[in-house]
């Protein structure tokens, strides 16, 4: 009798553990990896130059998608925009200076929702921006479910550590540095890394899922980074941007002046002319040249992170989302930086680890993620079996990540939506990974810049509030990219759809790069007809989408 109870006592032990297993199973985890500044300079989206290979090894196992564009070229926007599912007119944040929650709506964020569905979520490094944009606390404690982290180093970043020529510390925009001589012998992304993979090693073996999303600072400016990560570029083997020089029927409302580099040491020596320059071809090398080696960077950073992951057997149950705020112009257009609607700051990478759906689990004690040493190991053979090339947004990513774990997708919100804490003005991409792509010409994704002013001014590229005049709304489609730069009232958030300062229209399949605006090729009177007979409660997005429709059949009239 004894052993027979003892037995029914052990398989009903046995019983509740396998039920605890596969509860842990079907509530997946999520590593969300972010970085800045970031544009589409990687291996698996083509770039031959880069030198991507952890980055390009989780692009192997992953969906790619080719098109995925954020919603307004700079960091605080961008990153509500994302986070909130919500775009930057209903977030009313267009500069650093205001707190969603405060400013627009109580909005539900991403680690939020996932919060309040019982997760773990933790933040490390620059997820939110810091500062004012999100409560100088990272929207704690609504999205996260302990404090923040950032790391101690980065308080150094602006400062004078970067060594010239003179033998002296500048604060300059070219910063590789000998990590041992810097203030804690330490950079930032390194401590990120450290304090992330420490916070995966306490989540292990625990019974609640984990939401953990890790920002990393490069390669944003200035490029303070281990100086050994140059020798992967040598400078006699960098090369200019292939459009460096404004093209010739830009509006100067589009064009980006790059006040933010000019601030530094080094580029202020050689006393750069505004609002064009050019920067000196051997400058401009040189800042190419460091880019390159600033992403080379991130890519060992996400490459102990993914491996840690790894030796910890959480690769098999953890959903891994990679992706940036926005790109960043290398000279293209002659311009520097962010701050624009150009295709090149606006792209990101954005790439999804589904585990079981993305990839199948390899042998057992096979390595999903094994580290790859980019100081010697630098290339890796990107597989793309997945890649998705359809227009999508970074609004999408909410309700997509949402729906993979198994969580109800947040609902479409409505036109207006300022009072409605939760819901998406993305859309669910989970249908892309159950089907074979078809092409979708009429997806679309939308992107706005504010200016202060129809000519570029020394703050043109990020205006505050109150000086925004003009908001350039962009929209991108598989074939054009389209462009109106409208009056704006920064006081009651309206744009003027009737105001038109300037346009912008690329036909892609001529002009990849964006050099040859043929807007002014179209008759505008009748484009305006077209706007002004739609009802005033019509969206600037379906205005222009309206346009597109229009100014296509007009190309095929004239084909």
């Amino acid at each position: 009798m004894y052993m027979l109870l003892r037995a029914s006592l052990l398989l009903l032990v046995l019983h509740t553990l396998a039920l605890g297993v596969f509860a842990r199973i079907d509530k997946r985890n999520v590593l969300f990896i972010m970085a800045d500044d970031l544009r589409t300079s990687l291996g698996c989206y083509r770039d031959s130059v880069v030198k991507s290979p952890n980055i390009d090894q989780l692009a192997s196992r992953s969906q790619v998608f080719l098109n995925a564009f954020a919603q307004q070229a700079v960091c605080a926007p961008s990153r509500t925009s994302m986070l909130t599912s919500r775009r930057p007119d209903t977030t009313r944040l267009y500069d650093f200076n205001s707190y969603w929650r405060v400013h627009a709506g109580n909005y539900t964020t991403l680690p939020q929702y996932f919060k309040s569905n019982g997760y773990f979520t933790m933040s490390v490094g620059k997820v939110f921006h810091p500062g004012i944009a999100s409560n100088h606390t990272d929207d704690y404690p609504y999205s996260w479910s302990i404090p923040a982290y950032h790391p101690a180093s980065f308080r150094y970043e602006k400062e004078k550590v970067c060594k010239g020529e003179d033998g002296k510390l500048h604060a300059n925009l070219l910063c590789a540095v000998n990590v041992t001589e810097q203030p804690g012998g330490t950079l930032p992304d390194l401590e990120s890394t450290e304090e992330a993979v420490r916070l995966l090693k306490s989540m292990a073996y625990r019974d609640d899922p984990f939401f953990l999303a890790v920002g990393f600072h490069k390669p944003h400016i200035p490029f303070r980074i281990p100086q050994e990560y140059l020798s992967l570029y040598p400078i006699g083997q960098m090369t200019l941007a292939p459009d460096p020089d404004v093209p010739k029927r830009l509006p100067p409302v589009a064009y980006n002046p790059w006040t933010d580099i000019r601030k530094r040491e080094d580029v202020k020596k050689i006393n750069i002319s505004f609002p064009h320059g050019p920067i000196p071809k051997d400058f401009q090398l040189r800042i190419r040249q460091h880019y390159y080696a600033a992403v080379s960077f991130v890519d060992a950073q996400v490459g102990r992170l993914l491996s840690a992951l790894d030796e910890l057997r959480l690769a098999d149950n953890t959903v891994v989302v990679f992706t940036s705020d926005h790109g960043w112009s290398l000279g293209e257009h002659g311009e520097w930086a962010k701050y624009s609607n150009f295709d090149v700051v606006t792209r990101v990478p954005l790439i999804f680890y589904i585990p079981g759906v993305t990839t199948v689990r390899g042998c057992l004690g096979e390595s999903t993620f094994p580290f790859i040493d980019v100081l010697t190991q630098s290339r890796y053979s990107f597989k793309d079996g997945e890649v998705r090339r359809n227009v999508v947004e970074l609004v999408d990513v909410f309700p997509t990540i949402s729906y993979m774990v198994g969580l109800r997708t947040p609902q479409p919100c409505s036109d207006v939506s300022f009072q409605v804490e939760l819901c998406t003005e993305g859309h669910s991409l989970a249908n892309t990974f159950q089907h074979s792509e078809i092409r979708n010409e009429e997806a679309v994704s939308f992107s706005q810049y504010p200016r202060p002013a129809d000519t570029p001014q020394m703050n043109s590229d990020l205006p505050d509030l109150n000086d925004i005049k003009v908001m350039g709304y962009s929209l991108r489609s598989w074939d054009y990219r389209y462009t109106l730069w409208l009056g704006f009232n920064p006081k009651t958030f309206q744009v003027n759809v009737s105001d038109v300062h300037a346009g912008e229209l690329y036909i892609l399949a001529d002009d990849p790069s964006e050099d040859n605006n043929v807007y002014s090729d179209f008759e505008n009177s009748a484009l305006m007809k077209k706007m002004s007979s739609l009802p005033p409660s019509v969206s600037w997005q379906m205005r222009m989408k309206q346009q597109l429709l229009f100014i296509r059949a007009g190309m095929k009239t004239r084909n």
